[in-house]
């Protein structure tokens, strides 16, 4: 399957996870050191509007600018920085990351919602966390929180008419998808 070009001006969905499902992430610390790559490689080149951090895969959803020449160099530049620190650091070799870093162009307002939704609630989804307002590694904190972020809050908060409506949005969709895992457990 031949990988999709990344182009200016347009939301993506990228994500990506280590090599055999192995793990990413080792340590906290870890975490903080791919959100510090993340604004050195892609805040120059892009806006992000979610993202979120698990053990071993993450998910970011952005805009590309639509002034960058060639954005597929910065993410390479990303996954290389945080494979190198990593190798270096806990005496490993090799690649982390699978590739190609997988990418999904959003061209719909409502998929693109339901993104922010999916990428928000993961860590329940993956079992990681039990509460994913409380989990570390997601945007969904930056978003509802008045303190200064690099996330595009505004422009989120606009998607769902407002904080009030983000937050129950959220609450709403764990409540369906609960209420549907329960349904498959009893079937």
């Amino acid at each position: 399957m031949k990988t999709e070009k990344i182009l200016t001006d347009n939301y993506y969905h990228i994500y990506n996870r280590g090599n055999n499902g192995d793990d990413i992430f080792y340590e906290e610390k870890n975490y903080d050191y791919f959100l510090i790559l993340i604004k050195k490689y892609l805040l120059p080149i892009c806006e992000i509007y979610a993202y979120c951090l698990l053990k071993n895969h993450f998910h970011i959803l952005l805009r590309i600018k639509d002034t960058v020449d060639n954005p597929s160099q910065h993410f390479s530049n990303l996954f290389n920085a945080y494979t190198k620190a990593m190798n270096k650091k806990y005496n490993r070799t090799g690649s982390l990351f699978e590739k190609p870093f997988k990418r999904i162009k959003i061209t719909d307002e409502n998929y693109l919602k339901t993104l922010i939704l999916y990428i928000h609630l993961n860590p329940e989804h993956h079992q990681i966390s039990k509460d994913f307002n409380n989990y570390k590694y997601s945007s969904y904190k930056s978003i509802i929180s008045s303190k200064e972020t690099h996330i595009q809050r505004n422009t989120v908060l606009e998607y769902f008419d407002g904080i009030d409506n983000f937050t129950d949005t959220h609450l709403q969709r764990k409540i369906f998808v609960n209420e549907r895992n329960m349904q498959l457990f009893l079937e």
